[in-house]
């Protein structure tokens, strides 16, 4: 079964953003013991690398739940398309932003395009579930009710459990 593009998109950025969640943290990590790296713990340039860092998992995990969202709506309807580029757009653009923004304080509406976009890919996607039902991924399980059960079936039940030969000790 062939899968839409958009949906292994999403999987694909998803985990591809998680991964560099992880190489990012590495490369911050080997210098963050550095009291003075990046003008100190509470400087405002360390922040923004921090942010650009968790904003890469986090992102991540947004792409994730979108594919999830389109597996249970089987990437149904434009909506979700839209919504989809919109978290791509937000995915890619929010920590090229932040660290933009460690570089060039003053570039503060840069982050208008990450914001925008991914309120613009959030409520597409609410409005889709809101208006979509959800299938399931997987079909329910038949409610068994059991009725009276005949002497001969107890009794074919129990015979069934006594001829398998007992396990040796």
């Amino acid at each position: 079964m062939m899968k839409p593009p958009l949906c292994s998109l999403n999987l694909t950025l998803a985990w591809l953003w998680i991964v560099l969640g992880f190489v990012s943290g590495m490369v911050l990590g080997l210098f963050f013991h550095r009291e003075d790296w990046l003008g100190g713990y509470a400087s405002f340039r360390r922040r923004m690398y921090r942010l650009a860092h968790i904003s890469v998992f986090g992102l991540g995990a947004v792409k994730l739940l979108c594919w999830l969202t389109g597996q249970n709506l089987r990437c149904a309807g434009s909506l979700v398309g839209m919504a989809s580029w919109a978290f791509v757009v937000g995915a890619i653009t929010m920590p090229l932003c932040c660290v933009l923004m460690a570089q060039l304080p003053r570039a503060t509406m840069t982050f208008s395009v990450p914001v925008i976009s991914l309120l613009m890919g959030g409520g597409l996607m609410l409005t889709t579930v809101l208006r979509e039902p959800a299938e399931p991924l997987m079909p329910p399980v038949a409610a068994v009710t059991p009725g009276p059960a005949s002497t001969s079936d107890y009794e074919l039940r129990i015979k069934d459990y006594t001829d398998q030969p007992s396990p040796t000790t």
